[in-house]
């Protein structure tokens, strides 16, 4: 291979790089449009050194097919992206040790039917005649196949995919369900999702985004379950992003969302395929970008984020009262601290006497007032647990847990803070834990500032105020034309049973209301019977 690059480019040289490629087949078709494949080896390697020579991680491998003929070939390939041994045993063996006897044996047809149909005997062979798709599946990390007298290329897919091992989600952590996750590789999560949902339904369609990272994206939705038009409007907002790169799927949900200036999420994303199977049942949407373990989910509504897949698969006595911690952890979350600050500053005639004694026993030498003292320990809250997320998993959780207990404990001996604020906002901080869903933590983590601000100057009406806006604004959002408060909307029931309750399966008989049209989604009268209420109907069938 060596001998021959040097010869090329020696022969290159001699005649004029740039007069030779500029006057070839292959350079009058790239300047008149898009470059085709041209019957000489030679128009053909010049092109692709041209677009990717430069890097030194591209292999020109050149060989004969028949020692008699003489018929040069050339594979190019990216060194690291494909298996050699499949390289070896399923193109470069057939091709330069057998290629001479599968002639014989096949005489009478063409050298391109060969290749394609007898020589070749990877899995996936395709002809290809444009350079660009050529180009493309080499970066890719495809083999591209060259033969002089042929105007067609074969694209020869044996990529070496290297990925970590499937493990437990760290976001989304069960005590009850699958232990897998999605993983980095877009083929190993279309696999985990395959093997739950087992129907030739099951639709996957590809698109690249990014005009360098040619990031491929994938949409995965069940034919006559998600509408027609909700597919339309994903593939329109998908198509239309125009970047230079797509690195992970937070690039894709800000250009796709409905409400970019809201602070509400308003897609879900989510590592555990269980969770996006049932999703795709539901007749949503899953778009799976490769690179990334986090699946993008449309539409949602709010309840969506409050629901977590352990929900449906203890007893749904067990899960509507978890469900009931989970939305009372949700109030507490976004107003203790403004509640906090409002009856204290304002409306001190709320608290018990003796509690109002034991507040003003406890606040005797403290030097600020309860708003900047709530703000200021919000503030070290957010900051410890910032860091320990940040800090390696062996030192973080220890870092958080000391830094918590010492700096409360030193604020409250040095009069900067009282107990009774650590404790409210220790407990806001764990309130926030208990939500599934990471976004909606993060959202809730934010709104409690400007609540507190309005606390602190008109005490219960600005709170009032306060969540009145936050009302109205989430009841205007919308996800891909789906309102965010849809189940909680008036109307059929149906939708009520799977959001402040968790019913059971044998009695939520349909689909959620307004995703999908084609709502039945099982059988009516699946409740269980016992075993006399079994006789005495078979009895009276009789």
């Amino acid at each position: 291979m060596s001998i021959w690059s040097k010869w090329l480019k020696a022969h290159m040289a001699s005649e004029g790089t740039g007069k030779t490629y500029g006057n070839s087949p292959a350079a009058k078709q790239q300047n008149s449009g898009p470059a085709r494949v041209q019957p000489v080896l030679r128009d053909n390697w010049n092109f692709l050194q041209q677009k990717i020579g430069s890097n030194f991680d591209v292999i020109f491998r050149r060989f004969f097919l028949d020692t008699k003929s003489a018929e040069e070939a050339m594979v190019v390939y990216i060194d690291n992206l494909v298996d050699q041994a499949a390289l070896y045993n399923n193109v470069l063996a057939p091709l330069m040790y057998d290629s001479r006897r599968s002639r014989e044996k096949t005489s009478g047809s063409g050298l391109e039917e060969l290749l394609l149909n007898t020589m070749l005997s990877a899995a996936s062979v395709t002809a290809e005649q444009s350079m660009d798709q050529l180009v493309a599946a080499i970066l890719s990390g495809g083999v591209i196949l060259l033969v002089d007298g042929v105007s067609n290329a074969f694209i020869i897919d044996i990529s070496l995919y290297d990925q970590r091992s499937i493990s437990e989600p760290e976001a989304e952590v069960l005590v009850r369900g699958p232990r897998e996750g999605f993983t980095e590789s877009l083929p190993a999560n279309l696999v985990m999702i395959r093997r739950r949902l087992k129907s030739p339904d099951l639709i996957f369609e590809t698109m690249k985004i990014g005009r360098i990272s040619a990031t491929q994206v994938c949409l995965a939705y069940i034919q006559g379950v998600a509408p027609a038009d909700l597919l339309d409007e994903v593939k329109e907002r998908l198509g239309r992003i125009d970047i230079d790169g797509i690195l992970e799927s937070g690039y894709l949900e800000e250009f796709i969302e409905d409400h970019p200036f809201s602070p509400f999420p308003q897609i879900l994303h989510t590592e555990r395929p269980d969770r996006t199977a049932a999703c795709l049942l539901e007749g949503r949407v899953a778009i799976i970008t490769d690179g990334t373990p986090l699946v993008l989910i449309v539409p949602v509504e709010i309840s969506v984020f409050m629901t977590s897949p352990e929900d449906y698969y203890e007893r749904y006595i067990i899960g509507t009262v978890i469900r009931w911690l989970r939305y009372a952890a949700f109030t507490l979350s976004i107003v203790l601290p403004s509640l906090f600050i409002a009856i204290t500053s304002f409306h001190q005639e709320m608290i018990p006497i003796r509690l109002l004694i034991s507040i003003s026993s406890f606040r005797q030498g403290v030097p600020f007032t309860t708003l900047t003292e709530a703000f200021l320990m919000e503030a070290t809250f957010e900051v410890l647990r910032e860091a320990g997320t940040r800090l390696p998993r062996s030192v973080g959780s220890a870092v958080s847990i000391v830094g918590a207990l010492v700096i409360g404990q030193a604020a409250v001996q040095a009069g900067l803070v009282s107990p009774l604020m650590v404790i409210v906002v220790a407990a806001t901080g764990i309130a926030s834990f208990t939500f599934p869903a990471y976004n909606l933590a993060l959202t809730l983590r934010l709104l409690r500032f400007p609540l507190m601000l309005l606390a602190g100057a008109l005490g219960l009406f600005g709170i009032m105020f306060g969540i009145i806006m936050i009302n109205i604004h989430v009841a205007r959002l919308s996800s891909f034309g789906l309102p965010y408060l849809n189940s909680l909307s008036p109307g059929p029931s149906t939708n009520l049973k799977d959001v402040l309750l968790r019913a059971p399966w044998w009695a939520m008989n349909e689909r959620p209301l307004g995703i999908s049209r084609n709502r039945r989604r099982q059988s009516r009268s699946f409740k269980p019977l016992t075993p006399n209420s079994t006789s005495g109907k078979e009895a009276d069938q009789q």
